[in-house]
């Protein structure tokens, strides 16, 4: 099976990717259950979406008696990277500086957070 080289989910199919990411392999049951939690999505909805993305190679299915087992294809930190600069060539004109600038803004971190980014830049500045 050919992946996908450039990931083009929708929000909705983010939000299953993402429990599939953290959680492992699931059932739409499961999967439904855990979006649940956050939103009101019919299982028929999720059900859909999961055939949908099984369509698009960003789920791939194995069947495990009369259950089937769904999978994240798409790698999370691949996902991300491809995500992330859409954003900052669309958004903010190519500049990473902005995006950050625009994240710090309208987020708090936390020192622990801080103390994560200063690190992060001085390894990328000793590079």
């Amino acid at each position: 099976m050919a992946k996908q080289e450039t990931i083009r989910a929708t929000e909705a199919e983010l939000e299953i990717l993402n429990i599939l990411w953290a959680g492992g392999p699931a059932t739409v049951r499961e999967v439904h259950e855990k979006l649940a939690l956050k939103k009101d999505a019919g299982y028929t909805t999720t059900l859909k979406q999961m055939q949908v993305m099984l369509e698009k190679e960003l789920l791939s299915r194995t069947a495990e008696g009369k259950a089937h087992i769904y999978a994240a294809i798409p790698d999370k930190q691949k996902t991300q990277g491809q995500i992330v600069q859409r954003m900052i060539d669309s958004v903010f004109s190519g500049s990473a500086m902005q995006l950050v600038m625009q994240a710090l803004g309208n987020h708090k971190p936390s020192k622990a957070e801080l103390a994560m980014i200063k690190e992060y830049l001085d390894k990328k500045t000793k590079k």
